[in-house]
């Protein structure tokens, strides 16, 4: 017969714990899922006290504060999810929905907005749509399902009836990205199309005429619909003629854009200027330029959109147009707590960009 062996585990008790003078009592307490009710009488104070201090730390003096954290790390508490839930009739969870994870085009924003999210006691959820109007509407219904308070989406270039639902829902929602006339969605954002319109007109300023854009696609993304447009707006408003301006579309990718701006120069020779979508699709057409043997500026400009750090590591570095996503990041979880929570809230609230030069740009070559 095969003998039993029985071992026996011992909990370790931090080394914390036994200079508390009661070693019993908390050896006690620690044979069972500590409770609220354990960390008030370890830390002699009441549970009320406790809870003020987990939940609204601001409201509880210092060294109260101390002997209560002390307590809950001492023996491993952790609150009671479900039910500071049906006590305040709020889940703390806030879910966002952005459209890709490839790249970093999102990453600065959203980190803002979940530290401080973080800071005011929401976790937060996020999911990534993959451009696809589909897959966002079946993850708002997801985070919806699941207790979202509120929810943090991109843009604004849904169905109707997605609108429909959240009004229905009477879940707050937030867009960020991106400030349109006539939005369904209160909005923390910038204007896409002025912004690109700007930088548009800075090209233009250094004698540039033959232009052109590698654009992301536009179909379901508002932003680069707008950064297409504010390029149409200042080639048109400068006596040019948009329908000789290539415009190409394609993804936020490296390779994307340099298989753009090899197809650009392919067609046309003569473009002295080629205006990118955002930062990524640039580095792109850098990498292609040289390839092709074009020195930027001197031979053909290229010019970016967000400011991200690769914009300013690629040689030469991009002239590009800052974006603040850390203070939209900031600001949108402010304001969608805001509305959560049933408090006045700043909406719309449109963010200021500027056009940030460096080597990237310079005046179109002299034919003298």
């Amino acid at each position: 017969m095969q003998a039993l062996t029985i071992r026996v585990y011992h909990r370790r008790i931090p080394d914390k714990v036994r200079q508390v003078p009661n070693v019993g009592q908390i050896m006690s307490l620690a044979k069972n899922a500590p409770t609220l009710d354990d960390v008030a009488k370890l830390a002699g104070v009441s549970t009320a006290t406790v809870s003020r201090c987990l939940n609204n730390p601001d409201r509880v003096v210092e060294k109260t504060r101390e002997r209560v954290l002390d307590a809950v790390q001492t023996l491993g508490y952790t609150p009671n999810f479900a039910a500071r839930v049906m006590a305040a009739k709020r889940s703390f969870t806030i879910g966002a929905i952005i459209p890709t994870m490839d790249n970093a085009i999102f990453a600065r924003g959203l980190q803002a907005f979940q530290e401080e999210l973080h800071r005011r006691g929401y976790t937060l959820l996020v999911a990534s749509s993959a451009y696809s109007p589909q897959i966002e509407e079946e993850q708002i219904k997801a985070l919806v399902a699941r207790g979202a308070d509120g929810l943090l989406l991109i843009g604004h270039d849904r169905d109707s009836a997605v609108y429909d639902y959240l009004d229905v829902q009477g879940i707050p929602t937030l867009s960020a990205w991106s400030i349109l006339p006539d939005m369904r969605l209160p909005s923390v954002g910038f204007d896409n199309l002025g912004a690109m319109k700007a930088l548009t007109e800075e090209v233009l300023s250094l004698g540039h005429q033959k232009l052109a854009m590698i654009s992301a696609i536009a179909r379901g993304n508002d932003r680069a619909q707008a950064r297409i447009d504010g390029f149409r707006e200042a080639i048109q408003d400068k006596g040019l003629d948009f329908e000789d301006v290539q415009v190409l579309e394609t993804k936020y990718e490296i390779e994307s854009g340099a298989r753009g701006f090899a197809q650009i120069i392919e067609s046309d020779a003569h473009v002295t200027a080629v205006i990118c979508g955002n930062d990524v699709i640039a580095a792109g057409a850098l990498s292609a330029a040289k390839e092709m043997g074009y020195k930027v500026p001197e031979d053909v400009s290229i010019t970016g959109f967000d400011d991200m750090d690769l914009g300013r590591i690629v040689e030469p570095a991009l002239t590009t147009v800052h974006v603040p996503h850390h203070k939209m990041g900031v600001k949108a979880a402010q304001e969608l707590v805001a509305m959560v929570e049933h408090k006045s809230a700043d909406v719309p609230h449109c963010l200021e960009t500027q056009i940030v030069l460096r080597n990237s740009l310079g005046p179109v070559k002299s034919t003298l």
